[in-house]
């Protein structure tokens, strides 16, 4: 489950548990030995039964609710309430709700439509958010989890263990892909919980051609069981150790028959439902 970096750079959710700070290791793109790989997939495998086994992977779809705050040089600005519908494997549909404006995003696969209630208009997303929701579907911990990244040939290592707060420690995996982008997911020694998720990316600079090299972190927390399906209801993103966002859930609902009505893009802004 996650809510991915939507309208301001979102996400959402499955997994739990919250760590500190982390010892940044540079890649070396060395291939994994088959004992970190073996170590790697253990720590999967655990993690697949920490939120929830056979009930996690029988979800096909999610609906969660609740409010999004956008942070500014650390501090909280006023939260934004979303929807957001989740079907797997690549279909999201988001809405915000801000000051009586409603804002509509929807991906599906490498397609995706914008709906400004703002300016009553609707349009294709541009090629720039289409990337922002691919790199959502490899970062977040359900593709870790569920697999999905063996179809692009990424391989896995084990990094080793991290500390995570007060007498707490965090088994870290690397999954990278063919191109040189990598992930590490921290999971929690002792209850094998997914608890962060790293990964560094260029971020192009405003008003320039020039791009900056980034570090982000999602950092999951506030766990809670539903249905036999262990969930994150809140989640931070940092950016470079700085906080700039975080996701709070209200309620989260699985496998509720969804039409796909929802993803397909309306004919004009009017037929918006």
């Amino acid at each position: 489950m996650k809510i991915s970096n939507k309208l301001f750079q979102f996400l959402i959710l499955l997994a739990l548990g919250c760590s500190a700070s982390f010892p940044f290791r540079a890649q070396d793109n060395k291939p994994a030995a088959p004992a970190q790989t073996e170590k790697a997939e253990e720590i999967i495998k655990r993690g697949i039964v920490a939120v929830g086994g056979s009930a996690y992977l029988n979800v096909q779809n999610v609906v969660g609710r609740g409010f999004y705050t956008p942070f500014q040089d650390g501090m909280s600005q006023l939260p934004i309430r979303f929807l957001d519908y989740i079907v797997y494997p690549d279909k999201e549909r988001t809405e915000f709700f801000n000051a009586g404006v409603r804002v509509v995003e929807t991906n599906t696969g490498a397609t995706g439509w914008l709906y400004d209630g703002a300016t009553k208009s609707l349009h294709d997303q541009k090629p720039e958010r289409i990337e922002d929701f691919k790199r959502n579907m490899r970062t977040n911990v359900d593709n870790l989890l569920r697999g999905w990244w063996r179809r692009e040939s990424a391989t896995l290592s084990y990094v080793g263990r991290r500390e995570a707060g007060l007498a707490r420690r965090n088994e870290t995996v690397r999954l990278t892909y063919p191109d040189g982008f990598w992930i590490e997911y921290e999971f929690g020694a002792k209850d094998g919980l997914p608890a962060k998720v790293i990964y560094k990316r260029n971020r192009k600079l405003a008003d320039s051609d020039d791009t900056e090299e980034i570090i982000e972190e999602d950092r999951l927390a506030k766990p809670i069981i539903i249905d036999g399906v262990t969930a994150a209801f809140v989640v931070d993103h940092f950016i470079n150790g700085q906080q700039t966002s975080r996701i709070n859930y209200e309620s989260i609902e699985f496998n509720r028959p969804l039409p796909a009505s929802l993803f397909a893009k309306p004919e004009n802004a009017k037929a918006v439902k």
